[in-house]
């Protein structure tokens, strides 16, 4: 058949996370458990941060910032994935399949960035913390998130544009549970090879060189501040971790199913548990939710 790029389809079947349908129903239930959980936990942090008046630091505001990131990041796949897994229709539309391409692999890169700007914000309030606030003025948080948002922006419009250029040839089943650069990639018919340089060379710059410098920054002050930085070092793991896998990883070395349990993973649960994560290991964030709890309770009982 003639190539044809992905712009002549109507819209796109998705073969969703297993071959297996009677798990749907199982997956679908603890999808759903983990998507409130995310919801709930990065709500409840992005209020803590700011209705407590001690948590208006550069540290929580771009703690906020994750977590209004992993709201969006989560909320761009997993309605649609529960929408596949609840029922027999497995289609997205092509818009539905194109937008979620685009925010799916803004946000992910964007959190790439912003881990990187958690970490610098961590190393000067550790090694500079005489000059911490002089050097993380409010300026400077907002225009380092700005380049986080922004930056993942950028890429994704480059990235998903190039790939949406590629010839079909009449494919339209997606092995995956949402529209995302690598499915679509082994979807094409003609040569990819440029594009997965590209996107080997894209994930190089927004995981293995952000990781990298993470781990040398937290080296040089891992002693003094490690349960500063542990809760952050966690969260670098499982997100870069899971992100070189799905990405950098040849497609042929790995599984599919395997694959979709990656994507899986850096979409449903390292949404859910960052919040987790900064909350348990964090003294001022669970006295800042004591606080609120107290307030409101006490409200309750005076009215």
């Amino acid at each position: 058949m003639g190539g044809t790029n992905m712009s002549s389809f109507k819209g796109f079947i998705l073969k969703g996370v297993s071959d297996h349908p009677q798990l749907e129903m199982i997956f679908f239930v603890v999808i759903l458990f983990s998507y409130l959980l995310t919801l709930m936990g990065n709500v409840t942090i992005i209020l803590i941060s700011r209705l407590d008046a001690r948590l208006h630091t550069p540290m929580y505001f771009f703690l906020s910032n994750l977590s209004s990131l992993d709201l969006a990041f989560t909320t761009s796949s997993v309605p649609q994935m529960l929408m596949n897994l609840w029922g027999p229709d497995k289609t997205i539309s092509y818009g539905g399949c194109i937008t979620q391409l685009y925010v799916f692999f803004w946000l992910g890169a964007t959190e790439a960035i912003l881990l990187l700007v958690m970490a610098f914000d961590r190393y000067i309030a550790i090694c500079r913390p005489l000059h911490y606030m002089t050097i993380m003025n409010p300026r400077l948080c907002w225009q380092l998130a700005a380049i986080a948002w922004l930056g993942g922006l950028g890429n994704s419009l480059i990235q998903s544009t190039f790939t949406l250029q590629l010839p079909l040839c009449g494919h339209q089943e997606v092995d995956n549970f949402l529209c995302e650069v690598p499915a679509l990639i082994k979807l094409a018919c003609g040569d990819t090879n440029l594009n997965q340089v590209l996107l080997n060379g894209v994930c190089v710059f927004f995981t293995a060189v952000p990781l990298s410098i993470i781990l040398i920054s937290y080296g040089c002050i891992a002693r003094a501040a490690f349960n500063t930085c542990g809760s952050h070092l966690i969260v670098v793991f499982l997100f870069y971790g899971s992100a070189i896998y799905a990405y950098l990883l040849p497609a042929k070395s790995s599984s599919q199913d395997r694959g979709k349990f990656i994507s899986l993973f850096y979409s449903v649960v390292t949404p859910m548990v960052n919040p987790l994560i900064y909350t348990l290991r964090n003294k001022e964030v669970k006295g800042a939710l004591r606080r609120l709890l107290g307030k409101s309770m006490g409200k309750s009982v005076i009215s």
